[in-house]
């Protein structure tokens, strides 16, 4: 369907079409259980093992007794944030790799469903399920560390992730592009793409102390700015007023990237059906 021919579908329609794809990912969500207890096991031991890096760096006198609280909970806050976004990312990253394992290929893209509304509901899918992944991290992570969430604005948090999301979910369908593209190697670029934005958008570390020529390409990531708005919330109990420079700035990159990210999706699905890449598996 053409973009015109998506919003003369009545409203209704959309979103139940996009809920099926938020149903159908669910159930294999379930089938493929054992796999998310593994990742969930993963992203438990991987935010363990970077913010004990807190109390080792108290333990050497690295740091002064009365910043390692700091210390603890803005390397807790970067795992959780990176957990949520990797998650998002592989979702949308495999978007197209799914369907090549499943065998539903032919089905869904040749369905009467227009792409936006697939690509939608899937993105919908994707930061549900990150959401889940990461509240479970924090529950299993929490009783190893005695920190302090009093100064912490989670109403900002929350505002701060929700517009964060729509540039994080506009990212990742340019990513999933390249499984589509590049049928042997798309879906290892595609986590070549997650290393850089892992690298430059100040997960563990701030931005500040990258050389400048990454620093640079730091403020072209929106994981940047989700990162720097939410540890400010949380950290120095920021307002959404206080955040409202950084909010506007990741709403402008969720108005630019979705919608780029949708036309480019299409695109390279035309190509790749012209070159019957679509259907390879290698």
């Amino acid at each position: 369907m053409t973009t015109a021919e998506t919003f003369a579908l009545p409203r209704p329609r959309r979103v139940a079409l996009g809920f099926a794809f938020v149903e159908r990912q669910t159930n294999l969500w379930k089938r493929y259980w054992a796999w998310e207890v593994v990742w969930l096991v993963y992203g438990v031991v991987n935010t363990l093992a970077i913010t004990f890096i807190a109390r080792e760096a108290q333990h050497t006198g690295a740091t002064a007794a009365g910043h390692v609280q700091r210390l603890t909970l803005f390397l807790l806050i970067g795992t959780l944030v990176w957990a949520y976004l990797s998650a998002v990312l592989d979702d949308m990253a495999l978007v197209i790799t799914w369907e090549r394992w499943e065998g539903t290929i032919e089905h869904t893209l040749m369905a009467p469903v227009p792409r936006a509304v697939h690509l939608v509901g899937m993105s919908a899918f994707g930061v549900l399920h990150a959401l889940i992944r990461t509240v479970l991290i924090l529950a299993c992570s929490l009783p190893f560390f005695s920190v302090d969430f009093g100064r912490a604005d989670w109403g900002s948090a929350t505002v701060i992730i929700a517009v964060g999301s729509i540039s994080v979910v506009g990212l990742g369908i340019l990513t999933g592009i390249l499984p589509m593209l590049y049928p042997e190697r798309g879906e290892q670029m595609s986590f070549m793409v997650q290393a850089v934005v892992l690298l430059v958008s100040g997960v563990y570390y701030g931005v500040d102390v990258l050389p400048g020529w990454l620093q640079a390409v730091a403020n072209a990531s929106p994981a940047t700015y989700l990162l720097r708005g939410i540890r400010g919330a949380i950290l120095d109990g920021r307002t959404v007023g206080d955040e409202a420079g950084l909010i506007g700035v990741l709403l402008a990159f969720g108005v630019a990237l979705v919608p780029a990210s949708l036309l480019a999706f299409s695109a390279a699905e035309r190509w790749a059906r012209r070159t019957g890449r679509l259907k390879r598996q290698g």
